[in-house]
């Protein structure tokens, strides 16, 4: 489980097809020291196994369906990448929970300087299939970023960015029209799911109100 804090950014170094996968080699300064092989590491968003390790550098294998239903789909030599590694039993809870299971893929709007602030506006296009667990003031994971919803209209989500996620993210990489990760907040599917077998609501009589003190 990971929490959404992005703890460093790593560069893409390489892409090999290696019969129906694809392995990246992610390069990294801090990420490579604490893992080994087939621990799990969050690459954007994305649940990966960590293979290869060396000093500087990790591998991982891409499956078809991960490189094509993620943000993956764009990646290129030399692009950045956000890591996290899973959350420690005795860790501090930053953000909200994240699986680093991608719900769907979005689309970058434009990442807009606020007017007469040091602060940003993200704006990004969410699919139906997560926007109906998308709230005002609610979690989402973009990128593999635990961040806040500010403003919720239709299917375009506006996020505010404070300077140090710029810099300590690939955020500022990114360009309109961009693929990204998103991952919807895991307690509203199962708020969902829950709500689906609940028995339906049948309407209550005056008689009963009375008796319930109304």
């Amino acid at each position: 489980m990971f929490t959404g804090i992005v703890e460093e950014v790593g560069k893409v170094a390489k892409i090999q097809q290696r019969g129906e996968n694809r392995r990246i080699t992610v390069e990294a300064a801090q990420a490579p020291r604490e893992l080994a092989t087939g621990h799990s590491v969050a690459v954007s968003g994305v649940c990966l196994t960590a293979l290869d390790i060396k000093a500087k550098s990790f591998c991982a294998d891409l499956a078809p369906e991960t490189w094509t239903r993620t943000s993956f789909s764009r990646m290129r030599e030399g692009a950045l990448v956000n890591l996290e590694l899973p959350m420690k039993a005795d860790g501090r809870f930053g953000g909200h929970i994240v699986q680093g299971h991608v719900d769907g893929v979005g689309k970058l709007i434009e990442l807009e300087r606020i007017q007469n602030s040091e602060n940003w506006w993200l704006h990004i296009e969410i699919p139906a299939e997560i926007e109906k667990y998308t709230v005002f003031k609610g979690s989402i994971c973009i990128e593999g970023i635990s961040l806040t919803v500010a403003k919720l209209e239709g299917n375009r989500g506006t996020i505010a960015i404070i300077p140090h996620t710029v810099e300590m993210t690939n955020l500022g990489s990114l360009k309109p029209g961009d693929p990204v990760n998103l991952e919807a907040d895991l307690i509203a599917k199962y708020v969902e799911k829950m709500m689906k077998g609940a028995p339906a609501q049948t309407a209550l009589t005056v008689e009963e109100l009375v008796e319930q003190g109304f």
